[in-house]
């Protein structure tokens, strides 16, 4: 099954960049055998959820103290006093992707910018210098050319197949295990019911 350009428009009703999102991935989708509607459906509500409606390519830090301290809080053994610190400084959304992703997914230490450099980009939210640089690698270029590349609408809807296949995430799709898709993309299950809802609408939408 292929989606088409109506599909996707009620899928997305308000997105205003519709036909490049269109025009990547009719291109994409079959490439990455994301090809049925249970397929379809789960792929685009995931994205959905991550990117605001395929609106949001970058990762959005922009985090209130108690917000941080709750998705992040072991990252500030400083307590609450210690997230107002980092939410007050100037470079604030820098700040705290250089602390929250420090020393992990390949990243450097806190030091080294790597948080910022690499933080959330595309449509599921590519995240640290190992992900990018394998993302890098699937397409043989670097990975600079890849953090431009994840900006850009193809970038960011191949990023996020890619996501997908490395995963081998079909097999929740294929079962509609949306719960177990989210916690594999998500790592636990922020926004499940919404998740859900994106997929109900988008079978609604495909006739499944």
């Amino acid at each position: 099954m292929e989606l088409t350009k109506e599909q996707l428009r009620q899928i997305l009703p308000k997105n205003p960049y519709l036909d490049h999102w269109y025009d990547a991935l009719s291109k994409l989708l079959p490439d990455y055998e994301i090809n049925t509607p249970q397929r379809i459906a789960a792929f685009l509500a995931q994205c959905s959820h991550e990117s605001a409606g395929f609106t949001a390519l970058k990762e959005n830090l922009n985090y209130r103290p108690e917000t941080l301290m709750k998705l992040f809080g072991s990252h500030f053994p400083g307590g609450m006093a210690e997230a107002q610190q980092y939410c007050s400084r100037p470079n604030k959304q820098e700040a705290i992707a250089n602390r929250i992703y420090a020393s992990r997914m390949g990243n450097g230490d806190e030091s080294s910018g790597d948080g910022y450099k690499f933080c959330g980009r595309g449509l599921i939210q590519l995240t640290g210098r190992d992900n990018y640089t394998f993302f890098a690698g699937s397409l043989g270029i670097s990975v600079e050319e890849a953090s431009e590349y994840l900006q850009t609408f193809e970038g960011a809807a191949q990023s996020a197949c890619w996501f997908w296949e490395n995963n081998n995430l079909n097999r929740f799709a294929d079962v509609g295990d949306i719960k177990g898709l989210t916690k594999a993309i998500n790592g636990g299950f922020i926004g499940l019911d919404d998740r859900i809802k994106h997929y109900e609408h988008a079978l609604h939408v495909m006739g499944a």
